[in-house]
């Protein structure tokens, strides 16, 4: 364990005097301004395997290039891919937070489960919750800690499986999430490096999602039962009584209507959607006629952003949050300003991104890898599992899995893609290391949210107490969500609809 608690203190120092997301984007563009150059004037190419055609490294110190720096820097900004992605679907999402229905999902969804399941209700609904973003911490992890005293057992236990349900299974969900449309879009990006026609929606990862969500609950749930249990023991003596303080958490018979009203509203939906692609004939599908290029389906992040949108103001009318129409655009307004932080951390991923694109650099070293992978004959496993194991460590520096995703997708999609794997499946592998190690990383914002509920339990709880509590989550996750891919890969399993996994 000191060896441990060393790592990580090395793992906060280093991270600690890492620049924001923003300046790091921004220092990269500009790395790879300087890089251009040297690599162009030696004269550095690759003939792509796609086309034939050669591929040499762009300088952006030349007159082309000065256009991408300056002239195109809106162009850029606009067409960042995720951009969109994310305003459009969190415009509904925000409306769905502001008339609290995604909070009362949460707490409806573990304060009236039997004792006997309570722990893999909650950890499934922790793996779930990344549907609500940061909200899911935010309203499960101290709701957790107040279910489990309630049921008599230890609240440090509750809060611990929450925190380790939402932040280490945050890419796998039972539904389709925000984050899913977000990697969507930065992978079809990335993707277009080698084929610009290729598109990768929200619901390619969809069938692996949703069957990681029950098989991390359940190992979550394992953990916690056979480990955790012993490490934690019983309600600790002291702590305030959690029944009490439940009873305010607990759903009104207001909420209960609302969610009530909210079902339906989500069926007729639903309902309204399949009559509008079952028939043969109908305009929604696709141009061959199919379902999986139907404008529904590529247009997603629009369709569930409506999704959302409707199903906050059937809660909001009912309970009352959302009272008159004007309080919806307002509500979608908040959510904008929320947001104000990620855009400008898009701005400068998106010139990082056009520079690099522009240049060829990552054409080059995808074609370049490829070609070492491919003659040394690398077996796809074993790149899985290297991808793995330097996603995982880079997860504990840089906990934002978009700005992540941003940084090394570039390289690692068209690579991959060069050795017959699809960019889907490079995006499945890419979610378990983004996940699996939110739980111990010191950089996670929420790390030291859990510590301060935690010591509200036990006063002399610190950061080892939590990292002992957590590394076993942490590393059962990751070695059982790894073993899961690898099994689905074996027995060539759809990673979605209509997507295969190789």
């Amino acid at each position: 364990m000191r060896l441990l608690l060393g790592v990580l203190g090395l793992v906060e120092r280093v991270g600690n005097k890492l620049p924001h997301p923003f300046w790091l984007f921004t220092v990269m563009a500009g790395i790879v301004v300087v890089l251009s150059a040297l690599l162009s004037g030696l004269g550095v190419s690759a003939v792509s395997p796609v086309d034939g055609e050669t591929v040499r490294v762009r300088s952006l110190l030349s007159a082309e290039g000065a256009r991408v720096v300056f002239r195109d820097a809106v162009a850029n900004f606009a067409a960042f891919p995720p951009l969109a992605v994310i305003l459009v679907v969190m415009l509904g999402v925000s409306v769905a937070e502001a008339a609290g229905l995604l909070g009362a999902l949460l707490r409806g969804s573990v304060t009236r489960v039997p004792a006997r399941w309570l722990t893999f209700a909650l950890a499934l609904t922790g793996v779930t919750g990344s549907v609500a973003s940061d909200a899911a911490f935010v309203v499960l992890i101290p709701l957790g800690g107040l279910v489990f005293g309630a049921a008599g057992r230890s609240p440090v236990l509750g809060i611990v499986v929450a925190y380790g349900a939402v932040a280490s299974g945050y890419n796998a969900s039972l539904l389709i999430t925000p984050t899913d449309a977000l990697l969507a879009a930065l992978t079809t990006e990335a993707a277009g490096l080698v084929d610009p026609g290729y598109v990768v929606t929200a619901l390619d990862n969809y069938y692996f999602s949703a069957a990681s969500a029950v098989v991390l609950a359940g190992l979550i749930t394992l953990v916690t039962e056979f480990v955790l249990v012993r490490s934690v023991g019983g309600a600790d003596e002291g702590c305030p009584d959690a029944r009490e303080e439940l009873g305010s958490t607990a759903l009104t018979d207001t909420e209960r209507r609302g969610l009530r009203n909210t079902g339906l509203a989500l069926v007729a939906a639903l309902a309204l959607l399949a009559a509008a692609l079952l028939p043969a004939g109908s305009p929604f599908r696709g141009p061959s006629g199919g379902v999986l290029d139907s404008p529904l389906v590529t247009g997603v992040a629009y369709v569930l952003g409506i999704l959302f949108l409707v199903l906050g103001v059937v809660y909001g009318r009912t309970v009352g949050t959302l009272p008159r129409a004007k309080d919806v655009p307002d509500a979608m307004a908040a959510g904008v300003r929320d947001m104000a932080p990620v855009i400008v951390l898009f701005f400068a991923a998106s010139q990082f991104l056009a520079y690099f694109g522009w240049t060829g650099i990552g054409e080059v070293a995808a074609v370049r890898g490829a070609e070492v992978l491919d003659s040394a004959g690398v077996h796809p496993i074993l790149l899985f599992l290297g991808m793995i194991a330097f996603s995982t460590v880079l997860n504990l520096l840089i906990t934002s899995g978009s700005a992540q995703w941003t940084l090394i997708a570039p390289v690692f999609v068209p690579m991959f893609m060069l050795l017959d794997v699809p960019p889907e499946t490079t995006q499945a592998v890419y979610r378990i290391s983004d996940s699996a190690s939110n739980v111990v990383s010191p950089m996670s914002p929420f790390f030291v949210m859990v510590l301060g509920l935690l010591q509200r339990y036990r006063r002399d709880a610190g950061i080892g107490t939590l990292i002992s509590l957590t590394l076993p989550l942490c590393l059962t996750v990751l070695a059982g969500w790894t073993l899961l891919f690898l099994g689905w890969w074996a027995l060539d399993l759809p990673l979605g609809p209509g997507t295969p996994v190789r």
